[in-house]
């Protein structure tokens, strides 16, 4: 049992499982019943696309939450209550999901509700446990830390399709809700028994006079005065938008410019994937591997941030040239430069959350998951939208795809620019001052 700073790797591992069981939910509810709805119903892609959108919206109440487990000794009881909640989520957004086949409205009614579960427990648990990580894991330990949490998700999302997806053959609503059931059932036990003991009684890491709590919207408006605190928020804002911009034309590009089929650009969105694992990978060894000598977390968010809009602008000579441009090698190299900013932000973000005026970690860590929340559901729309508006006003869809390409690299260099301007971000490698400490994660 754990009970103060210095989380081992097996506590780290144990909460990263709790990463993993908001994953195997989170993908079933914004991928597979996203399908479900567009094909088995033959409903509008824009349904599960507001669906999505409102499960990103509603957690600009993360701050509030974070709020709420500032003011206990422990954080356990929101993350174990925010993996309920997203598990009742789950399983309502199935049942609305099959109910749509007999009763559209009811079925739409029920599943917006049951996104908005979705989105709260995310939320809850996700800021819980981040606020837990950074005030138990050691300086030396973070970008290691933030790289096994982040690829523990990763796991829990690619698990989670594989079984979810024989196990849903044959087909039926009836199937789909006993399936999205099981995975929650299963999920929100091990999350359970993920988080038993490791956090013990919460009062060494909280004293009893941190934990006074202001109202809500005075302890908001405290950390937002905070420099690094708003810094860092709108940095998150602007790099996590440069960063899911792209998600949803990367494959249309792939197959509108260069001819490629649905099966080969599939595999090109793959090639990315191993480029960010590599990255997270560069990030967590170099972490672990010296005592300074690899740079600080700070210098690599700026690095990753700047690599990943050179990588951007690669792709936007890439819509120029053709065929004849090495397409997966930009790629893959656009994520590697993706994972390493993104670890080294989180590692960044858990070094921050602790800075500041004491026992307001939960609401700092709030104030950057919706920021990120927010970017996330606003990438996606912005991304899509601004190909399309280029693509109406250019008539050479490269050139299209090219500007965008542009803009999002230009977002990452702004990026780039605001995080040099937040202070903090301890060497890789080397314990700093303790700060107190405090996962981008997507769901």
């Amino acid at each position: 049992m754990t009970t103060g700073v210095g989380l081992s790797w097996i506590g780290i591992v144990r909460l990263g499982l709790v990463q993993t069981a908001l994953g195997a939910i989170v993908v079933l509810t914004t991928s597979t019943l996203n399908r479900v709805m567009v094909v088995e119903l033959a409903l509008p892609a824009i349904l599960p696309g507001l669906l999505v959108a409102l499960h990103y919206l509603i957690q600009v109440v993360r701050p509030r939450l974070g709020h709420g487990s500032d003011g206990g000794a422990r954080r356990t009881p929101w993350i174990v209550g925010g993996m309920a909640v997203l598990a009742c989520g789950g399983v309502g957004a199935s049942i609305a999901t099959a109910w749509m086949a007999t009763d559209r409205i009811a079925g739409i009614a029920l599943a917006a509700l049951s996104f908005c579960a979705i989105g709260v427990g995310v939320g809850s648990a996700g800021t819980a446990l981040l606020v837990l990580l950074a005030k138990r894991v050691e300086e030396s330990r973070r970008a290691a830390a933030a790289t096994i949490v982040w690829m523990m998700m990763i796991v829990g999302f690619a698990v989670t399709a594989m079984v979810a997806g024989h196990l849903l053959d044959p087909f039926s609503p009836a199937r789909l809700v006993a399936v999205t059931a099981g995975v929650a059932f299963v999920a929100f036990v091990v999350a359970v028994v993920a988080v038993w003991n490791v956090e013990g009684d919460g009062a060494p890491a909280t004293p009893a006079a941190e934990r006074t709590r202001p109202p809500f919207r005075e302890a908001l408006r405290q950390v937002w005065a905070e420099p690094q605190a708003r810094r860092f928020t709108i940095f998150v804002f602007v790099s996590m938008l440069a960063y899911s911009a792209q998600d949803l034309i990367l494959e249309p590009f792939a197959g509108t410019v260069f001819g490629m089929t649905p099966g080969e650009s599939t595999r090109l969105s793959g090639v990315q994937h191993a480029g960010v694992l590599v990255g997270m990978l560069v990030v967590a060894i170099a972490g672990s591997a010296g005592r300074g000598r690899f740079g600080t977390l700070r210098g690599w968010t700026i690095g990753g941030c700047v690599a990943s809009g050179v990588a951007l602008a690669g792709l936007a000579g890439a819509a120029f040239a053709g065929p004849g441009w090495p397409l997966r090698e930009s790629v893959f190299l656009l994520g590697v430069a993706n994972g390493a900013f993104a670890v080294a932000a989180i590692g960044s973000m858990m070094e921050l959350a602790g800075t500041g005026r004491a026992a307001r970690e939960g609401v700092r860590m709030g104030l950057w998951g919706a920021a990120q929340a927010v970017a996330f559901g606003l990438g996606d729309l912005v991304g899509t939208a601004a190909s399309d508006v280029a693509r109406y006003l250019i008539a050479a869809p490269g050139q299209a795809y090219a500007l965008v390409f542009a803009a999002e690299a230009l977002l990452f260099l702004l990026a780039a620019g605001l995080a040099a301007q937040v202070s903090g971000g301890g060497v890789l490698g080397k314990p700093v001052v303790r700060t107190g400490g405090v996962l981008i994660e997507r769901g």
